[in-house]
């Protein structure tokens, strides 16, 4: 069992779905990552995404392409990302890297997956890899343990659902629309039969539902549904708006809190 496994069951007997906060890494600075996982996971972090900054994030909407672009110019490649979660002492919970596949096809698949298990990445969610073209990437995690996490679209038909579950370890992460990142102000209609339908199809596998969720009420909605809940765009905005804020730890732990209490 892995410790992204292990993080799904454990919030599924405190009768909870599981949190999974998200932010850019270098944002605001490379420095500063560090210090916000650790404010992750003191407001209740069941599992943490970390954004890998690129330069043509087709997947994410205007606020993490900002925090992409700010952690680009603080120099937070892959490697320094790597480098930096490596030097982590402390427990905290998974760590799941959200990346495109140019910068691993850089590094090469099997020179990241044994950096990536070196540093203590319990996961990697590649945004652009389709599964008929991730097999030598997802051979190269699994042999180091770690999870290669599936991405379901709303769109996306049974037979490739199949797919991507069948390549898929650690959970699903769901999308909830079609589109990108971004705070909204509603679920779209019909998201609980397609993560319910999912589920029911997904071989064992937690399904998470991310993309737009952005409010406590929203994820006491979701949690009667999914087996877990990301939250992305608020915390990146909070980063944002509070950069340079001495507070911001603290006022991400309680940002962070919040959610979890929803759960």
């Amino acid at each position: 069992m892995s410790r992204i496994t292990e993080a799904f069951a454990a919030a599924r007997a405190a009768r909870r779905a599981a949190f999974i906060p998200y932010l850019t890494a270098g944002d605001p600075g490379l420095e500063a990552t560090p210090v916000l996982l650790r404010a992750m996971a003191a407001g209740g972090a069941d599992v943490i995404e970390i954004g890998v900054p690129f330069s043509d994030p087709i997947a994410d909407g205007v606020v993490n392409q900002r925090a992409a672009e700010r952690g680009r110019r603080a120099g937070a490649t892959l490697r320094a990302i790597l480098e930096r979660c490596g030097r982590l002492r402390e427990p905290l919970p998974p760590l799941v890297l959200f990346t495109y596949f140019n910068p691993i096809h850089r590094m090469g698949a099997e020179s990241f997956a044994a950096q990536a298990a070196e540093a203590g990445i319990a996961g990697v969610l590649v945004t652009d890899l389709p599964p008929e073209e991730g097999a030598d990437l997802r051979a190269a995690l699994q042999a180091r343990g770690v999870d290669s996490i599936g991405l379901l679209a709303p769109t996306s038909p049974p037979e490739r659902r199949a797919a991507i579950t069948a390549a898929a370890r650690g959970f699903l992460y769901f999308i909830s629309r079609a589109g990108v990142t971004g705070v909204r102000d509603d679920l779209p209609p019909g998201l609980e039969a397609q993560v319910r339908d999912a589920r029911a199809h997904a071989n064992g596998l937690p399904v998470a539902v991310g993309f737009g969720l952005s409010r406590p009420e929203q994820v006491r909605a979701v949690r009667e549904f999914a087996d877990g809940f990301v939250v992305g765009s608020a915390l990146v905005r909070l980063i944002e708006e509070r950069g340079s804020d001495p507070d911001l730890p603290a006022a991400l732990e309680r940002a962070c809190r919040a959610f979890r209490e929803a759960a």
